[in-house]
């Protein structure tokens, strides 16, 4: 017979590592290349030092002459919050009851609960990995009488979404939890549930983020690149080092403009370039190039079985998260994703995952995961932006 028990037992021994594994790998080519470790965490924090420039205890000299003074190497310690990543799923007391004489059913169950959830997860932590940090999915351009929200992008805003709407950083009265009803991606315009948006409540330039989020999420590709403010506790100003190669307004693409930037990273830092994400649109944009001078595409597979396109020899992946018209040249050794542990569920005091929700009958699990990514040298990654899309 199927109980509470047994489907605490099922989520813990049978489903945890499946689960974690593709979350893991499973969710993008770039975080699957992305290596995962528990190195360089106190507490709650990750504090990892980053060597930048060279050593200077190097000369010529006479034959007799003074040596060179010894020098060390360059250190700055980059420090950074271990993110909270959670994951949920519900079951009813009514569907567990309904399944306990079938345990075929009941896998079925936790199967659909199980897809939901790595679906779920695997879209919000792909698009964290694009983002600054934040947690801004879009910003507002403007509201209809209607209460319909026209905003500058709904890449990252899908139905079902629950939100927050903020103006300078602080939540906007009554315009919390705010669930995604229709997305109209032509017009990039969103409806939501509820009580309409006002235009009194919500202006231009306000933005919105999943709900409780802002400035909780995972330290992405938006933060690295920008030439101003700071990142990992240290100034961009005092530290040119922790700005990287950015070039906007490209146009069209060539291999010319790309093997620019990856030359001029790799002479200027000593970073190899292992690494391209891009747009669909450039990706598209890159294909026609290669195919106006009959250019052969050679293909490859990546970790967790991605095929893909490569440009000299490096892998040229599209993702839906990545910002129209832009490309990133990244050499993916300079990343780690820092954690405390790997994905575990939240259990109680008795060791019980499976928790009723006060006053209703339903039952959730929750995985959690403390961790943050860290790119130990901006200065080696390069973006290119403003590419003409086909």
């Amino acid at each position: 017979m199927v109980t509470m028990n047994s489907a605490d037992k099922a989520l813990k021994s049978l489903y945890l590592g499946v689960v974690a594994d593709q979350l893991n790998t499973q969710v993008n080519p770039l975080l699957a290349r992305i290596k995962q470790t528990t190195q360089d965490v106190w507490g709650k924090e990750v504090r990892k030092l980053a060597r930048y420039g060279v050593n200077g205890g190097i000369g010529a000299g006479t034959e007799t002459g003074d040596l060179p003074d010894a020098q060390g190497n360059n250190y700055e310690q980059f420090v950074l919050t271990l993110k909270n990543l959670y994951g949920t799923i519900e079951i009813s007391d009514k569907a567990v009851r309904a399944s306990e004489n079938n345990a075929g059913a009941f896998v079925n169950l936790l199967n659909a609960e199980m897809e939901g959830l790595i679906k779920s997860s695997s879209f919000n932590f792909g698009r964290m990995l694009f983002g600054d940090g934040t947690g801004k999915l879009a910003a507002v351009a403007s509201v209809g009488s209607d209460g319909t929200v026209v905003f500058d992008s709904v890449k990252n805003v899908f139905e079902g979404m629950v939100v927050d709407f903020l103006h300078n950083g602080s939540v906007i009265s009554g315009c919390a939890q705010r669930t995604v009803k229709i997305v109209d991606r032509t017009n990039k315009k969103v409806t939501f549930a509820g009580a309409a948006i006002s235009s009194t409540a919500v202006a231009a330039g306000d933005i919105i983020t999943v709900q409780n989020s802002y400035n909780q999420e995972i330290t992405g590709l938006g933060a690295i690149f920008k030439s101003t403010g700071s990142i990992y506790g240290l100034s961009r100003t005092d530290n040119k080092w922790l700005v990287p190669y950015m070039k906007d307004s490209v146009g069209s693409i060539s291999e010319t403009v790309i093997q620019k930037a990856i030359d001029e990273i790799e002479e200027t830092t000593g970073s190899k370039v292992n690494f391209i994400v891009c747009s669909s649109g450039v990706k598209r944009a890159l294909q026609s190039y290669l195919a106006q001078y009959k250019r052969n595409v050679d293909m490859t597979t990546l970790e967790g079985g991605y095929t893909t396109m490569t440009f000299n020899g490096i892998p040229v992946v599209s993702d839906r998260f990545c910002p129209d018209g832009t490309m990133y040249l990244l050499n993916t050794d300079d990343f780690a994703l820092h954690q405390l542990c790997d994905w575990q569920w939240l259990e109680t005091q008795d060791g019980k995952i499976l928790k009723q929700i006060a006053g209703k009958p339903v039952y959730t699990a929750t995985l959690v995961k403390y961790a943050d990514i860290l790119c130990s040298r901006p200065c080696g990654q390069g973006m290119l932006s403003g590419i003409t899309e086909a």
